[in-house]
C-alpha cells in the first residue's frame, strides 16, 4: 500500500474535493481512509475511528456488509448496465420500485430513479412545474424553501437549499425559488414555548405565499429535520401547521428525506413521524447504505395521476436512472433493514437510549443545548451558560470553536461534524447500547480537551 505522504501528495496534485479550500487542504494534508468494519474506520496510519456521521449520513447499515457486496457483484456479472430509455427496463429497477412502493407512506405507488439526492431535487423542480403545466396553471412556477436548508449541490438543488455560501457563488438561486426562515427554536424562539414557536415559524410560509401570490406558488420543500444546517429538529407543532397551510392554498409538499429516510428517525420515513403528507419524497443515501450511488423521487398519486393520466412526454431523465447494480444494492440494503428489524430497534430501543445518553452531555460546561431524534443529534458549544437556553453567551464565530472541537474529535478517534459551533452526529443505525456508551464517552473526552484548550487560549 502506498504510504500516507505519497497519497497526500498525489491527492493534492490531482483530486479536487467537494466543499474544500484546496490551498489550505494541500498545506494540511488529507486523511486517507483505507478500511471500514461495522461502525469503525481505519486510516492509512492505522488509527481506529468511530464513525459518528455514517460516512455522510448514509452508511446506515455499517461497513463490511458482505451480502450487499455479493448482490452488487452478481448483478455486475449478470447485467452491469442498461438504460431505461427507449421503452426498456431491467429486473432490479422494477423490483426496487415495487419494494419502495410497499414501504413508502400510503399513496406512493410510483418512483423516478436518479443517481443522487441532488439529481432527485432537480427532478422535483422539473416534475412540479410539469404538473402545474398539465393542470393548466403554468403561472404556478415558484417553489418556496428555507434558509439554511440543504437540498443538494446542482444548480437547482443548491438554489432550493438556503446556504449563503453556496448562493454567493454562481449566481444562485435560479429564478422561481424563494426562501423563508428556518424553524430553529434556539435561534428565534425567545419568549415562546416550543409549541408556540412551531406555529409562529410555520406562519412564515403563509406570509411568503401571500407575498408571492397563491396562484403563483407551485410547492414547498423542506427536510423533516434540517441535517447539514445543524440538525434543526422542529417543534412538534410545525409540520402539521405547514401541512394545513399547503392544503389551504393547494400547494404541493416535497419532503426531502435524503438524510431522514430509511430508518434514521425510527420510522422508515420521517414524514410518518412528523405527520407530513407529502406529494413527493426525495430519497438517496440510506437506500443503498451508501455502498453505491442511488437517488430518486417517490411520486404521490396526486402528481402521478396527472403525469401519467394526461399523457405526453416528461422530457427529463438520466443515463443512470434505474441503474441495475445500484438497484440490486438497494434491494439488499432494504432486505437487511427489514430482516434485522433495524428501524424498529432504533424506534423502540437504541434511539431512546441514544437520546438518554446524549442528553447527559448537557452538564458539560461547554454544552448549552443538546437534543436528538432517533439516530441524529446535536449540541451547541457556548462560552458561558445562562439561566435558560436563550440566555447563553456564545463564542465569536470568527474563533471557529466548532472546528477546534472537531480537531479533538478526529485526534481522539471520533467523527463528529461541526456546523458553526454546533456539533452533530448521525451514527450508523446498527449501533448497540454499548457502542452508544463508547461514543458518548469519546464525545465527552473531546469536549474536555476542547474546554482545556479554550481556557488556555483565554477564550473562556
Amino acid at each position: 500500500m502506498d504510504d500516507t505522504k505519497t497519497m497526500q501528495a498525489s491527492d493534492h496534485a490531482h483530486y479536487l474535493h467537494p466543499f474544500t479550500d484546496h490551498k489550505a487542504l494541500g498545506e494540511r494534508g488529507v486523511r486517507v481512509m483505507v478500511r471500514g468494519e461495522g461502525i469503525y474506520l481505519w486510516d492509512s496510519e492505522g488509527k481506529k475511528i468511530l464513525d459518528g456521521m455514517s460516512g455522510l449520513w448514509c452508511v446506515n447499515l455499517g461497513y463490511g456488509r458482505h451480502s450487499i457486496s455479493k448482490a452488487v457483484f452478481e448483478q455486475m456479472e449478470t447485467l452491469p448496465f442498461y438504460n431505461s430509455f427507449f421503452n426498456t427496463t431491467n429486473v432490479p429497477a422494477v423490483k426496487l420500485a415495487e419494494k419502495l412502493a410497499r414501504i413508502a407512506p400510503p399513496g406512493f405507488e410510483h418512483v423516478f430513479f436518479t443517481g443522487s439526492g441532488s439529481e432527485a431535487n432537480d427532478t422535483n423542480v422539473r416534475m412540479v412545474r410539469r404538473y402545474w403545466d398539465l393542470k393548466g396553471q403554468p403561472q404556478r412556477h415558484t417553489i418556496i424553501s428555507r434558509f439554511n436548508a440543504y437540498h443538494g449541490s446542482t444548480m437547482a438543488g443548491a438554489s432550493l437549499g438556503g446556504m449563503e455560501g453556496m448562493h454567493a457563488q454562481g449566481g444562485l438561486p435560479i429564478p422561481g425559488i424563494v426562501h423563508i426562515r428556518q424553524p430553529n427554536y434556539l435561534e428565534a424562539g425567545r419568549g415562546m414555548s416550543e409549541d408556540e414557536f412551531g406555529i409562529e415559524a410555520a406562519s412564515w410560509l403563509e406570509e411568503k405565499i401571500l407575498d408571492v401570490g397563491p396562484e403563483k406558488v407551485a410547492a414547498f420543500i423542506g427536510e423533516p429535520i434540517q441535517g447539514a444546517g445543524g440538525v434543526v429538529i422542529p417543534p412538534s407543532t410545525y409540520w402539521p401547521e405547514i401541512q394545513r397551510i399547503c392544503d389551504k392554498y393547494g400547494i404541493l409538499i416535497i419532503a426531502d428525506e435524503v438524510i431522514t429516510g430509511f430508518g434514521r428517525t425510527g420510522q422508515m420515513f420521517a414524514s410518518e413521524l412528523f405527520g407530513i403528507k407529502p406529494d413527493l419524497i426525495t430519497f438517496a443515501k440510506g437506500v443503498t447504505s451508501g455502498y453505491i450511488p442511488l437517488g430518486g423521487v417517490l411520486v404521490g398519486e396526486r402528481v402521478a395521476e396527472v403525469l401519467i393520466g394526461q399523457g405526453g412526454e416528461f422530457a427529463h431523465g438520466f443515463t443512470y436512472s434505474g441503474h441495475p447494480v445500484a438497484c440490486a444494492a438497494a434491494l439488499e440494503s432494504i432486505r437487511i433493514l427489514e430482516e434485522e428489524k433495524i428501524v424498529q430497534r432504533v424506534r423502540e430501543d437504541t434511539g431512546p437510549y441514544l437520546a438518554q445518553r446524549f442528553a447527559t452531555l448537557s452538564d458539560h460546561p461547554l454544552v448549552g443545548y443538546a437534543n436528538s431524534c432517533g439516530f441524529v443529534a446535536g449540541l451547541n458549544l457556548v462560552r458561558r451558560k445562562g439561566p435558560t437556553i436563550h440566555g447563553h453567551e456564545y463564542f465569536d464565530p470568527k474563533l471557529e470553536v466548532g472546528m477546534v472541537c472537531r480537531g479533538y474529535m478526529f485526534n481522539n478517534g471520533m467523527i463528529m461534524r461541526a456546523v458553526g459551533d454546533r456539533m452533530i452526529i448521525a451514527p450508523p443505525l446498527i449501533m448497540t447500547r454499548g457502542q452508544i456508551d463508547e461514543m458518548v464517552a469519546l464525545i465527552r473526552r473531546c469536549l474536555d480537551d476542547t474546554y482545556a484548550d479554550l481556557k488556555q487560549r483565554g477564550w473562556m
